[in-house]
């Protein structure tokens, strides 16, 4: 069902291509059904495989809704950008008047050591280091076995798997409860801190972060299928979320459609990986990203806010044991996560990937999404799954997704 013409900035071939590796994918009956959608100055290219259920019937569509997972952070963290812009926050100040949870930190002595032993934080915790990852606490695939590990997974985690999540209140008492497993600044350490930045909107607004978020951002991008839930009158356009059994490939069901998790409003709206979306959402929020912060014409972040989101922000030591941590565990992600650089929310390509160039920002969700754009192409891409990550399936297949795209791309 592919929309083009002949300057679309992709070949037919490399669009045929892009198509054919999809397919392939589906076929091999690990993936049930995808919708893709990319981009090129001003054009855009469909392509929906598949079916929602691994036993067939209903087709994927350009609008079948996903769970979004980690790629919501990008479009989250734009809520927070809105409030920098505004000066109702600055990037250097102490998050402690909105946050009094986070006030006055104790530090482990070591980040793998008893949870009683602790120092005092040199500094308090300031929005820059939500933004950039590092305020001290958050997965750490390098401590996995680490005692503040399971006690912040015990306490704060509510992810796919894991059930649902208590108000944002009782939350971030129990996150204050904990002691941070680095310094403030010191490490970047990957999801809490986007959690956190949920809350934060939340208080310095007085309002919930789906209603903000949606005034500011998801309105006047157009984006009418983003939330943290799907409605019961749009609930048929969602699939359910698989996990493949790793041993044995069958699709176990992690979250069913109707009666499941995305059917009700959550109590805790999930900035770091809550959303519900569509390919044309998504490619309507990127776009304004690459359009410097504008969207048919009207301003939704300044120039300033989208360059600090979509260049990177590490320093380069954050950045190398970034990196670092990353390696270590690519064999086992496809690769995924090995971008180099991070900015406010999302990845960026601080050296070439496979295929993709320096200077491509996105992320990917561990519901087998994925959605980058790159400023030196003009170039978006969306893939979405119902996949997720529990075997290297969805994986293969983004990382597929983008070596064909970028071979599609003709001058």
């Amino acid at each position: 069902m592919g929309t083009n013409n002949g300057d679309s900035g992709f070949s037919e071939a490399g669009l045929r291509a892009l198509r054919d590796v999809l397919a392939r994918h589906v076929e091999s009956k690990r993936i049930p059904g995808l919708v893709a959608l990319v981009g090129r100055g001003g054009r855009t290219h469909v392509e929906a495989i598949g079916t929602m259920r691994p036993e067939g019937g209903e087709p994927m569509r350009r609008d079948t809704i996903f769970r979004m997972a980690s790629t919501s952070k990008p479009v989250t963290t734009a809520a927070v950008m809105v409030l920098l812009d505004e000066c109702r926050l600055r990037l250097d100040e102490p998050v402690d008047p909105w946050l009094p949870e986070l006030a006055d930190r104790r530090v482990l002595k070591r980040p793998d050591g008893p949870l009683e032993d602790t120092v005092a934080a040199r500094r308090p915790i300031t929005v820059r280091d939500l933004l950039t990852s590092t305020f001290g606490l958050g997965v750490d695939f390098g401590l996995m076995d680490s005692p503040i590990r399971a006690a912040t997974f015990e306490r704060l985690d509510y992810s796919v798997a894991s059930g649902p999540a208590p108000d944002p209140d009782e939350w971030m008492r129990r996150l204050g409860e904990l002691p941070l497993s680095y310094q403030p600044g010191e490490r970047w350490q990957y999801d809490l801190s986007n959690e956190v930045l949920g809350v934060l909107v939340s208080r310095v607004t007085g309002r919930s972060l789906e209603s903000f978020l949606r005034e500011r951002i998801l309105d006047p991008l157009g984006m009418k299928d983003t939330a943290f839930h799907v409605p019961a009158e749009k609930i048929d356009r969602l699939p359910p979320l698989y996990g493949p059994d790793p041993q044995t490939g069958e699709f176990l069901v992690w979250d069913e459609a109707a009666g499941g998790r995305s059917s009700r409003p959550p109590v805790f709206q999930g900035a770091g990986g809550g959303l519900v979306s569509t390919v044309d959402d998504y490619h309507a929020f990127f776009r304004m990203l690459l359009n410097h912060g504008t969207h048919d014409g009207e301003r939704i972040l300044s120039r300033p806010a989208v360059r600090l989101m979509t260049t990177n922000r590490l320093t380069p030591g954050q950045q190398a044991s970034r990196h670092a941590m990353y390696e270590g565990i690519a064999h086992l992600t496809g690769g995924q996560g090995l971008h180099g650089g991070w900015g406010f929310g999302m990845a960026v390509r601080t050296h070439p990937g496979a295929y993709e160039p320096v200077g491509q920002f996105g992320w990917d969700g561990g519901t087998g999404t994925t959605v980058h754009a790159d400023p030196d192409n003009g170039l978006t891409g969306v893939l979405l799954t119902q996949v997720g990550m529990s075997t290297l399936d969805s994986p293969r297949l983004i990382q597929d997704f983008w070596t064909t795209l970028y071979q599609a791309i003709e001058d």
